[in-house]
């Protein structure tokens, strides 16, 4: 087994007792106390993640909106700067090489943050289809990024770098700096909580990490609470919800392929053969990853991403059923030994009391 990549904190995780292990080939803490107690604090108060294992490259030159538009599916006409945009990046059948948000810096200049365990491919790909009319940096080792998630994380950081954050918009961003050096703050979110990701260089990522933890409100949450925050939300996880083999329509987000552009997988990324479903269990046992969805006796689909939600008290999942069997209502089962626990379709989101989208007052 390969060695595992570290992130500028895994020294202050592994002093902490952090439960740690391999996650897209970095070595990421899963838990410090319980998943349930930090996914609790973070629908509450406030977390920071360490997400130092996400990709981040540079796009840019003179044709960099037009020709980035030919690569993935966002939809960059109207995209402005100091704005940020999730999409995907596809393959030439419409299948999902990764999910990724692209932030515009300036009319001639993106970010791109992609997932951890497709930086590598994604780089390739892009740097094979973009042209010669714009250039790709890959920024991942000069960038950390740490996540301060949660209903008080804007107090925190007002509180934190004296400065009022409020202005920012969901989907927004905006620059500021940190121990006299650049700090990107933006607006996405994957809890569904109010909150905000951090970007700055890996030589300031303690130094801030550790001034964020210094606030009461504040702890550290692995990525098992940010599985759980997510998956109530319906956010999708790739590698599990999305893959190559899979569209962005069969995944639901069909309302997002707004773009204009003739970009790699157009058309193609349209094609439903398979739905992916939202369902919730009558009681606490769960649906789990792998499990074989059923209807009428028939083997339909297979569960990608399931789990016990701390903030509903049952068991949840997201899954892919045949497109035929995936209309809603449909009474789905899956084999749980000795028994068929039962599903029931839901729309989503599973949690409907996020504050990521509430508007802020200035202070």
């Amino acid at each position: 087994m390969p060695d595992l990549k570290t992130t500028p904190l895994t020294q202050w995780h592994r002093a902490q007792d952090a439960k740690m292990a391999p996650f897209a080939g970095w070595d990421m803490p899963i838990q410090y106390s319980s998943i349930l107690s930090e996914h609790t604090h973070t629908r509450s108060q406030a977390s920071v993640f360490d997400i130092c294992h996400m990709g981040e490259f540079l796009i840019s030159g003179t044709k960099a909106r037009e020709t980035l538009s030919q690569v993935v599916t966002h939809n960059l006409t109207t995209l402005a700067p100091g704005r940020c945009r999730y999409g995907f990046l596809l393959n030439p059948q419409g299948g999902i090489i990764d999910d990724l948000i692209v932030y515009c810096l300036a009319d001639d200049e993106f970010l791109l943050v992609v997932n951890g365990a497709r930086t590598e491919v994604d780089f390739a790909w892009i740097q094979d289809h973009l042209g010669a009319q714009a250039s790709i940096a890959d920024i991942s080792e000069e960038t950390a990024k740490i996540d301060l998630q949660g209903p008080q994380s804007f107090e925190v950081l007002n509180q934190a770098l004296n400065a009022d954050f409020t202005h920012l918009k969901y989907f927004g961003f905006t620059r500021h700096e940190f121990a006299g050096a650049p700090l990107l703050v933006s607006r996405t979110g994957y809890t569904g909580e109010l909150g905000v990701e951090l970007y700055l260089g890996p030589d300031n990522a303690l130094a801030l990490w550790d001034l964020l933890l210094a606030d009461e409100r504040v702890k550290p949450a692995g990525l098992g609470a940010r599985d759980t925050l997510r998956l109530e939300m319906g956010l999708p996880l790739y590698g599990q919800d999305l893959d190559e083999n899979h569209t962005p329509a069969e995944a639901g987000y069909e309302a997002l392929l707004t773009s204009e552009a003739d970009y790699i997988g157009k058309g193609k990324d349209r094609d439903v053969r398979e739905k992916l479903v939202s369902v919730k269990t009558p009681g606490r046992m769960s649906p789990r990853h792998g499990d074989v969805i059923r209807y009428s006796g028939q083997d339909v689909g297979v569960i990608t991403s399931g789990s016990f939600a701390p903030s509903l008290g049952c068991g949840i999942g997201l899954g892919y059923v045949r497109a035929d069997k995936a209309e809603h209502n449909d009474p789905y089962s899956i084999d749980k030994k000795r028994s068929l626990l039962p599903l029931d379709q839901v729309p989503l989101p599973f949690y409907t009391q996020g504050t990521a989208r509430m508007k802020l007052q200035s202070s």
